[in-house]
Order: structure tokens, then sequence, then C-alpha cells
């Protein structure tokens, strides 16, 4: 795969000086570039790389001085993560499938394929499911009954696709991704300690032996356009409705989504965050890694929580939150602050204290 820089440029809509011939087939580190890979050095920071690369162009931050660097070429950005994903898009290849359907592929009858999709190797697709057009599955990947994969979506091997399961146009899944499982949704026959201390907040009339009993989830999941699920993250549906993924949210790794949650649009959940079921999200909700959410309540929107943020109550629109339990997070800072001089406090008031016992002495 191999562009000029000024094809680069044009794809970045970035303002570009130099040879805009140069030939360009990869990207890299400054100092690690070779000639013919363009080396990103959008920072001042990384300018001393250059020197020690073999780099004639780079993507450079706005005003610098692209000649004094030794560069036959140079692009300027003044947002370098937004020209990163620009740049990581024309580079990027995606996963290698051929085109048409692997002969080891096993789909039913009733299946129906959209035009120009690609299926790999051992892919299992069920009865009257539905795969829209241009889409790219993986080796490994099988979509259940019923299921609705959208236009240009794209696979990677292993993902499991629930049946029922309604997915919209350009949905990403990377490897072990599991859409539709079964909530984890379980009853006892008597009133259970975890119903007896969400009454009491933490006591309980006996403690007494229970076995549980699974409520199965007749519901499915419906994901809108551009949602994008990491490797190992988990969507479980709904028991009785649908759990809801709202267009363009992205989900990292290691993600799990329970029973009857509703997200929003636009959302982004870093790896490991854990949403228990029945919780509202509202749009564009940031969740930092390891965050936990409660079931049963709801944030608003523009909400951000900070990593490892625990989330047990209702949070209104608009506020970051930290800590466990979470609070907002200038509450959070102050309250840290003050732990931290509570030794400083103790030793003065310590200090105090003697002050006053040797005037009572006197007295």
């Amino acid at each position: 795969m191999q562009y000029t820089l000024g094809d680069i440029a044009r794809a970045l809509g970035a303002h570009a000086e130099g040879d805009l011939s140069l030939p360009i087939t990869g990207a890299s580190e400054p100092a690690a570039a070779g000639a013919d890979q363009l080396a990103l050095a959008m920072d001042p920071k990384y300018a001393d790389g250059l020197s020690r690369g073999g780099a004639r162009a780079a993507i450079l931050w706005e005003g610098a001085d692209w000649q004094g660097l030794g560069l036959a070429g140079a692009i300027f950005v003044a947002r370098p993560r937004m020209a990163m994903a620009g740049l990581s898009r024309a580079f990027d290849p995606g996963p290698e499938i051929a085109p048409g359907i692997h002969p080891t592929a096993v789909i039913d009858p009733g299946a129906e394929i959209g035009i120009g999709a690609a299926i790999g190797p051992f892919v299992v697709i069920g009865r009257g499911a539905r795969i829209g057009m241009g889409a790219r599955i993986g080796a490994h990947v099988s979509v259940a009954e019923g299921a609705v994969i959208g236009a240009d979506c794209l696979l990677h091997p292993g993902v499991r696709i629930g049946a029922r399961v309604q997915i919209g146009a350009r949905f990403i899944a990377h490897s072990n991704a599991v859409v539709g499982g079964d909530g984890f949704s379980f009853v006892t026959p008597e009133k259970n300690g975890i119903e007896m201390i969400r009454e009491t907040l933490g006591s309980r009339e006996e403690i007494r032996p229970q076995s549980w009993t699974r409520i199965h989830s007749l519901g499915t999941v419906e994901i809108g356009d551009d949602v994008e699920l990491g490797a190992n993250a988990t969507v479980d549906r709904g028991t009785v409705r649908a759990t809801v993924i709202g267009a363009g949210t992205k989900l990292d790794n290691m993600v799990h989504v329970g029973h009857n949650v509703l997200v929003g649009r636009d959302c982004l959940f870093c790896a490991q965050v854990g949403i228990a079921g029945s919780t509202r999200i509202g749009d564009r909700v940031v969740l930092a890694g390891q965050v936990g959410v409660s079931d049963n309540i709801f944030i608003g929107d523009d909400v951000i929580a900070t990593g490892a943020t625990k989330v047990f109550s209702n949070v209104p629109a608009g506020r970051v939150m930290m800590g466990s339990p979470a609070v907002k997070m200038t509450s959070h800072i102050e309250a840290t602050k003050n732990i931290r001089r509570l030794g400083r406090l103790f030793a003065t008031v310590a200090e105090l204290r003697e002050t006053v016992a040797k005037l009572s002495e006197k007295a």
C-alpha cells in the first residue's frame, strides 16, 4: 500500500509543503522511520527523533520549521490525534477475508447474504439470518437464527452473534465479542439475602440456605449504526425487551453490558467497564477503565466517570464523577487532599493538647 505525501495531505484535509510526490509506504515513530515512511512528530517534543531516523517526510505541528529539521516535505496538523485517525485508516488493510463465501462455511438455506459480502472459513449462519451488503465475516464466526447485520460490517474471527439480534450498518466486532448471550437473572422462591440488604442497607433477618432459579432472556439486543465492540466484549440480551446500544457508541475490550441496559449515542466505555442490568445511560457518556455501574439507575447525557469509579446512584447530566462511591470529581479531589492533611492535623491536635495540659497544670 503506497501513497504520495500529497495523497495523504489531501485525505487528511491538511496543509503540506515541500516535495508532495514523495512515496509513502507507512508511518513510524521519528527515530525508527525509514526513507519511505512518514514520521509522526506532531509535537515539538518528538522533533529530536527526526535526526536519528531516516524519514524524508513527517507530520508536524503547525508552524514547525520543516526545512530546518532536514525534511524534504511535511504535513501540518492542528489536532494530532484526529490526524492519526485518518492516517491509520489509510494504512490499515484490515483482516484478510477472501471475497465470496468460503467452501467450509455453513449457511442455512433460509439465510440472506447481501451482495459483495465476504464469508470466511468455518462461519456458521443460522436460519433466517440476514447479512448486509459488503459485510466481512472472519473465520469461526457464528450468526444465530433471525439475526440481522447491516451493510459494511466487519466481524473479526470468533465473534458470536445471538438469535434475533439486530445490528445496524458499519458495525465492527473484534475477536470473541459476544452479542446476545443470556442475561444474568436468577431468583429464589423466598426472599433472599440480596433483597433483604437492599431494603435494610446491611442487616438480614436471618441467614438460610437458598437455591437459584434462572429467569430466561426472551428479549434481544438492538445495536445502532457505527458501533464498535472490542475483543471479548459482551452485550447480554434483555429479559423481555431489548438491550439497546445507540449509534456511534464504542465499547473497549472486556466491557460487559448487562440485560435490559439502554445505552445512548456516541458513548465511550473503556476496558473492563461493567454495567449492571436495567440501567439507562444517556448520550456521549464516557466511562474510563474499570468503571462499575450499579443496576436500575440512570446516568445522564455527557457524564464522565474517571478510572475505577463505582457508580451506585443516579448521576445528573454533565457531571464528572470520581471514586468509590462515585462523587463529583472536585469533591473527591478535595476529600483526598484532606485525607493527606490528617497526619499534620493529628500532630497539631497533639501539640495543642500538650499545651492545654501544661497550662492546666500551671493553673
